[in-house]
């Protein structure tokens, strides 16, 4: 073979030798982080995936002439630039929170269990009939801020006469950070419970969604923290215990996740460092309480456009390319970490039925016609809870009801309203509890 030939096939040859041998390194890498939990910040890590690979290269160049000993750490110096941007954070690492908002007061209250959480407060306007009863809020994450969609339909009902609370769970929005170890489903139970007894008004009506709600349905299956309560909305609930929790499939009508145009906007998964570490932390591979990424910095980081699809999973198929916005990028906040942590608690959670079973405080469940949540998540709180009153299955919206679309936001504030106040309900009792397997039949 001449030498023409013989040259950029050994050339070759030895960049693809170069390239295996970096790729393997970050591997190394990589699989140190798992085994250390990203301790200090990656360092731990990176040092030995470096020192390790300056002795291979030493050992592999230590035959060759001084030119050709450098050859074997070319791979080393790109393994150790690309794993280094995974050590080095690019946000700060203390906690920013988001600005205060222009159209509601954003109050500090310290609960009884320690939690510091942010309280927005919509008294009743307008000139319906004023309701003596707070109504208090849960929203969605968990541990996410309350959006400004969600706001504004909290102002809705204000308009209607509804004396609204909402406060961020702890580490959520502008409410204080927990030690990642104090997240749990319990903690938060019992932080709706305290902040009812700081509200100082009796008796409240609740309405959780997603997350929220089924925090709101432990706290049903809770003596103490359902003494709080008059009555209970529970909007498309997540699930609410281990045994649930591990219900898989069966979901509504097609959603828009996958159809919908892709989030615009910065990604903090673009940054080696957060791809990382959002990235192993979803697999399991990292625990919430990592050294990688501590919580403020991961809080910090995250953004709306990290979401991917779980926003157009929320709206139905036919709303994929309308989709509204439903946070603005000063307001939107986010712990993964913190959010994993509480759905691990309640993935490790028994089952609560049977006390649930044993709940007298009035409630009623809303499904969603292209619900992304599983059937059963819901179904199964039906089933065994008999103080539910009504179930009200709403036709033509996804997971987020109140959404801005055409009346959703106001058929959803209809069939609330009117369970609150005892009238009759806008929409069929359905399913009852004797509908329910034709119903996970019917309705997939």
């Amino acid at each position: 073979m001449p030498p023409s030939v013989i040259r950029p096939l050994r050339f070759v040859g030895r960049l693809l030798a170069a390239t295996a041998a970096a790729v393997g390194l970050v591997a190394f890498f990589l699989a140190l982080i798992v085994a250390t939990d990203g301790a200090g910040s990656g360092f731990a890590a990176w040092s030995v995936t470096v020192g390790v690979a300056v002795v291979a290269a030493l050992l592999r160049g230590r035959r060759r002439s001084w030119r050709g000993r450098l050859v074997p750490f070319l791979p080393v110096l790109v393994a150790a630039a690309l794993t280094l941007s995974v050590c080095v954070p690019t946000v700060p690492t203390t906690r920013r929170y988001p600005p205060a908002l222009a159209f509601v007061t954003t109050e500090h209250w310290r609960l009884s269990t320690g939690s510091r959480v942010a309280v927005y407060h919509y008294p009743p306007t307008g000139n319906d009939p004023r309701h003596r009863v707070p109504l208090v809020y849960l929203n969605g994450g968990p541990v996410r801020g309350i959006s400004v969609l969600d706001h504004h339909f909290l102002q809705r009902l204000a308009r209607q006469g509804y004396d609204v609370y909402a406060y961020e769970q702890a580490g959520g929005g502008r409410s204080d950070l927990l030690p990642m170890d104090q997240y749990s489903i319990t903690r938060s139970v019992h932080d709706l419970g305290a902040f009812v007894g700081k509200l100082g008004k009796g008796r409240v009506d609740a309405l959780g969604f997603s997350s929220g709600a089924a925090v709101l349905t432990r706290a049903l299956a809770d003596p103490a923290t359902a003494a709080h309560l008059r009555r209970a909305v529970i909007a498309e609930p997540g699930p609410m215990d281990g045994p649930t929790a591990r219900i898989t499939g069966q979901k509504g009508l097609p959603s828009a996740r996958g159809i919908a145009p892709a989030m615009t906007g910065p990604r903090s998964t673009h940054a080696p460092r957060y791809a990382v570490a959002f990235g192993l932390m979803r697999l399991g591979l990292l625990s919430p309480d990592n050294g990688l990424v501590g919580q403020a910095e991961g809080d910090n980081a995250f953004t709306a456009a990290d979401l991917g699809s779980d926003t157009a999973s929320a709206y139905c198929a036919q709303d994929a390319h309308r989709i509204p916005v439903e946070d603005t990028a000063r307001n939107f906040s986010f712990s993964a970490a913190a959010s994993l942590r509480v759905q691990q608690t309640i993935k490790d959670s028994p089952s609560i039925a049977p006390q649930l079973r044993r709940s007298r405080t009035p409630a009623m469940l809303m499904i969603a016609e292209c619900s992304s949540q599983v059937r059963q998540w819901a179904t199964t709180i039906l089933a065994n809870d008999p103080a539910i009153q009504r179930t009200q299955y709403m036709p033509g919206v996804g997971h987020h009801m109140w959404n801005g679309l055409d009346d959703n936001a106001q058929r959803a504030a209809a069939v609330i309203t009117a369970f609150l106040q005892d009238k009759p309900a806008p929409l069929p009792d359905y399913p009852i509890r004797a509908d329910i397997p034709a119903f996970l039949r019917d309705h997939k």
